[in-house]
């Protein structure tokens, strides 16, 4: 027997059959659990009368508001949070980028001496969600649309930096292997070699994030940061019915049409 077939690694050992039995059975418990602790009162959800107050509800935002001046209010807060949402992500893109080339391996020298405590400041900022960003953020910016729009740069700042630091690590080398023969300068390097490489899945992530951003967006003015949220949560404190169906339907519209153009431009980029 050669040596080679002694020396081979052994096959590893399946898994039990009773761990997967085991995972759902945890979960079935948690989920009992969870509902339990929240007390969802089963009868009263499923009642006549709250039948009968949801379709009220329902029949009253079936019928949005379509006064002029309401409308054009209406059309102020949603271009209000389309620019929320576009300025919020090109600002994270760039903070993004920035972090991302001391986070990575490919940097140079410096990379290994910054790399961890970079990693530390990504992993903050995208650990904060945008609610809690935005309600810090109304103490120095105010109410208004600036305080929601820092709000989404800093927690995708935080997103797109680790995307952006594991596609720069994992872009081929071959292009700045040949560039460092030459005697070129990492910042050089990463220019004309490794930044064209990954820029086509740098700018598909950023568009990813484009997408969540108009939805996070809308939510924002739930804490005074402006757009369609804040409009939505006015006349739903005020139960404008009507007023509410017209915002939700301009949200939806919103983010269908971002989403659209979105994808086709990822599909541009990524063929």
């Amino acid at each position: 027997m050669s040596r080679s077939a002694v020396h081979q690694p052994l096959p590893q050992r399946p898994p039990r059959g009773w761990s997967v039995p085991l995972l759902l059975l945890g979960m079935l418990l948690l989920a009992v659990a969870s509902f339990a602790e929240v007390g969802v009162d089963w009868g009263r959800l499923f009642s006549w009368d709250a039948a009968q107050r949801m379709g009220r509800f329902l029949g009253e935002m079936s019928n949005p508001a379509r006064e002029p001046a309401f409308l054009g209010r209406l059309a102020v807060a949603t271009l209000e949070t389309l620019a929320m949402s576009a300025v919020g992500t090109l600002l994270a893109a760039l903070l993004g980028l920035l972090l991302a080339l001391p986070a990575s391996r490919v940097t140079g020298q410096l990379s290994g001496l910054w790399r961890t405590p970079t990693r530390w400041l990504l992993n903050v900022l995208r650990s904060i969600p945008e609610l809690v960003w935005a309600a810090l953020l109304l103490i120095s910016a105010g109410l208004g649309p600036l305080a929601g729009t820092l709000a989404l740069a800093l927690h995708t700042s935080g997103v797109l930096g680790r995307l952006f630091a594991e596609t720069i690590e994992n872009a081929p080398d071959g292009p700045a292997f040949a560039l460092r023969a030459q005697g070129v300068r990492s910042g050089r390097v990463f220019l004309y070699a490794t930044l064209p490489v990954a820029l086509p899945q740098l700018l598909s992530y950023t568009l990813y994030r484009w997408e969540n951003n108009i939805r996070a967006a809308a939510v924002l003015g739930v804490v005074g940061g402006g757009g369609l949220g804040q409009m939505l949560s006015f006349h739903m404190g005020l139960f404008h019915m009507r007023e509410t169906g017209a915002i939700l339907l301009a949200t939806l519209v919103l983010v269908a049409l971002v989403d659209l153009l979105s994808n086709l431009a990822r599909r541009r980029l990524n063929p």
